[in-house]
């Protein structure tokens, strides 16, 4: 074994050896446990060689044990914290618990807990911290980047990177900030070890997370190139890369899970997968998780499960922080039967004794597929994992992809808006037309790539010449493709299931799993009984979702040439408006998808879609019922709203007074924009001229309600006009 070009003595080696088996007995509890294989090559490495390790190891196998024993034995040497850089919460609470079985002094940095940061940093000051946790969002906090970062940086004593395929340009989440991590490696001491982990990664992006730990200043390009490639290098390039110093050592290992049983049942719709679950759920093995792949469907599948006596909670990223951990702490206690949940609950979340892992809807990739299901049967002799695949799917896998990529016309509108000064998000959405969301997003990948920096009071410009890399997200598109045609064909394949995932993740020991529904026959059952047919449609048809009114004007409105700004008085406000419901809900959502479809025809609204709409009319539960009917003119659907108007009046027997007039043509607001460029694009833009508003409560009728403005700048022509109040009600929610 080498150690600055030096061999380590049999004798020296020995006793690390000890040393760190030890450190592992004290952290399981066990006089009795050894490593496995593979763990005590990367302890080694980090703790004697200094080096820099990726670890590829199935979940369950023991990650956490490397780096916490490494860290003991750092520590014990005389080094400083271990800095571990971690993707989620609940993986951070489960290290931190962990850590503290094994005695060692863990501790964290987030969002959750800026109550505790003064404490933090004093026992940091002092050494009394092992291990600081921190998400890689936290590494471009002006703040800590600027204050606590680089005092950390001199005294490190190993950073260890989690989940380390989010490095990846392929990574499942594309989260910008891990790609940070290259420059933060590239300011350290050579000397400071370095662990990446992960139980998901094929062998492109093993590759790519190999080149960014391999990232030194004034390497050699033959170190650089074993680097990049990490195992998969020639002997003579990874002897280069030795000599070097450079070298990224890969230590990766089987990711069969034998306790897994893989299934797959398709069924034509929603409602027979709500049945199914309906049917079946109590037979499931203990106590799980089921997997949806929006925040509408986890809440909507949930409540009908909480309906029918089942003990579920949905688990979303909009889910408050602490009932998110109440909720972890409840399935790890078998207090619920599941929680329904998005991929916010995935990376790390250790329940060993999970007894199943069922997705309605497929996830995106077998990466992320593989990272889901890992979840269960990490210390139990079996668990169940099921997937029940939607038609829908694709369509939400080309959402979530294209509102993750950079738009080049976009990223070049922001660099040009920012300057030496700085310019917070809000007053910079109302500069550059982006929402919220894909603006910071935005942000943070043009702050990598060193265009922009946040610093104190919000976002300056570098200078530094920037170029849109069109060849790479090209390339991360396709792959993105290539991935979710993956999981179409696993979905379809004859061929065992988990030799499937095994390959579709360049695990070169894939074999059959004798397990499966497709080695050993369907182990699920498959019929659905008809009282929970009979439950799952009458909860998908369900019907009606709150329009929340505006009730502030956007920030920078005023510098569009919209006279206003603060709250909105209250004599021009909405009142609490109806949707049919949301594009993204499980049941009416499907139908409505298809009437805002891009290309759809215009028409007349469709009498199940009318006569659903009434329903919702009539369990609104207003203070008073409205006097009149008014509709929205529409840019693309005027047929589908003034319809839809008409009908609802004329069944409601209300007088339908017309549209709004539009005052210089159709509004202009583009879909895409920010509030205030959306405001703009429609104030002054409607009328109430030639209709004839009572006094009195008015229905407001649309067809979409995005941002709202459209229906809050309509709600106070009307209001001007004499309505006492206005009652949105639109056919669709988006979100």
């Amino acid at each position: 074994m080498r150690q600055g070009g030096a061999v380590t003595s049999n004798a020296a080696a020995a006793g690390i050896r000890d040393d760190a088996l030890g450190a592992l007995r004290e952290l399981v509890g066990r006089p009795d446990a050894d490593f496995h294989d593979g763990q005590y090559e990367a302890i080694e490495a980090l703790v004697a060689g200094r080096r820099r390790a990726l670890v590829v190891q199935r979940t369950g196998w023991g990650k956490s044990a490397v780096y916490f024993v490494a860290t003991l034995l750092l520590r014990r040497a005389g080094a400083g914290p271990t800095v571990l850089v971690s993707p989620l919460l609940a993986l951070m609470r489960d290290q931190i618990a962990a850590a503290e079985r094994a005695g060692v002094r863990a501790v964290a940095i987030n969002s959750t807990n800026p109550h505790e940061w003064g404490d933090v940093l004093d026992r940091l000051d002092h050494d009394e911290v092992d291990v600081l946790l921190v998400s890689p969002e936290r590494l471009n906090n002006p703040s800590f980047r600027e204050e606590q970062l680089p005092a950390l940086v001199r005294r490190i004593g190993m950073l260890v990177v989690d989940e380390a395929h989010c490095i990846s340009d392929w990574g499942h989440d594309f989260r910008p900030d891990y790609r940070r991590l290259r420059d933060l490696i590239a300011q350290m001491p050579a000397a400071v070890p370095v662990l990446a982990t992960t139980a998901t990664a094929n062998s492109r992006v093993v590759a790519d997370v190999a080149e960014q730990l391999g990232a030194l200043a004034g390497a050699g390009e033959d170190a650089r190139e074993a680097g990049r490639l990490g195992a998969l290098a020639s002997p003579e390039a990874r002897e280069a890369a030795e000599r070097d110093g450079s070298a990224v050592l890969t230590i990766r290992g089987p990711l069969a899970r034998s306790s897994l049983r893989l299934g797959v049942l398709r069924l034509p719709d929603s409602a027979s997968r709500l049945a199914w679950l309906l049917s079946h759920l109590d037979a499931l093995p203990g106590s799980g998780i089921i997997y949806t792949l929006t925040v509408a469907a986890a809440v909507d599948t949930a409540r009908l499960l909480r309906e029918r006596g089942h003990e579920v909670r949905a688990y979303t990223g909009q889910t408050d922080p602490d009932e998110r951990a109440e909720s972890e702490g409840m399935l790890k206690r078998n207090e619920v039967k599941a929680l329904v949940a998005t991929s916010a609950l995935g990376m790390g979340f250790d329940k060993p004794d999970l007894g199943f892992v069922l997705h309605l809807g497929a996830p995106s990739s077998p990466v992320a597929y593989y990272q889901q299901v890992g979840r269960a049967g990490r210390a139990s002799e079996s668990a169940d994992v099921l997937l029940l695949p939607g038609a829908e799917d694709r369509d939400i896998w080309h959402y979530f992809a294209t509102t993750s990529m950079p738009d080049r016309e976009r990223a070049e509108r922001v660099i040009a808006a920012l300057g030496d000064a700085p310019m917070s998000t809000p007053a910079l959405e109302a500069v550059v037309d982006i929402r919220r969301t894909p603006l910071e997003l935005l942000l943070k990948v043009l702050d990598v790539d060193g265009a922009v920096r946040r610093v104190q009071g919000g976002w300056v410009a570098t200078g530094a010449p920037w170029v849109y890399d069109a060849e790479r997200y090209s390339r991360i598109a396709a792959e993105r493709l290539a991935e979710q045609q993956h999981m179409i064909d696993y979905e379809r394949s004859g061929a065992c299931r988990m030799e499937f995932l095994q390959r579709s993740l360049d695990d070169d020991t894939a074999a059959p799993c004798g397990r499966c529904d497709n080695c050993a026959g369907v182990w699920f059952p498959t019929e659905v009984g008809s009282a929970a047919s009979a439950a799952a449609t009458a909860s998908l048809d369900r019907v009606g979702v709150p329009i929340e009114p505006r009730r502030q004007w956007p920030t920078g409105a005023d510098r569009l040439g919209v006279p206003v700004k603060g709250r909105i008085p209250a004599g021009e406000q909405a009142s609490e408006g109806r949707a049919l419901a949301r594009l993204t809900d499980l049941g009416w959502g499907g139908t409505l998808r298809e009437l805002f479809a891009a290309g759809a025809v215009d028409q007349p609204v469709p009498p199940r879609v009318r006569d659903a709409c009434v329903r919702v009319l009539a369990e609104w539960g207003w203070d008073e019922r409205p006097v009149a009917v008014v509709s929205m003119p529409s840019r693309s659907r005027p047929l589908l709203v003034s319809s839809l108007a008409q009908g609802i009046a004329e069944i409601g027997r209300l007088p339908y007074l017309g549209e709004l007039g539009s005052a210089g043509g159709r509004p202009g607001g583009q879909p895409s924009g920010n509030s205030a460029f959306r405001l703009a694009g429609i104030w002054d833009r409607f009328t109430a001229a030639g209709l004839d508003v009572p006094a009195g409560p008015v229905l407001l009728v649309d067809d979409l309600a995005d941002s709202r403005w459209t229906l809050t700048v309509g709600a106070r022509v009307l209001r001007a006009a004499g309505a006492t109040a206005v009652l949105p009600f639109a056919l669709a929610l988006r979100g």
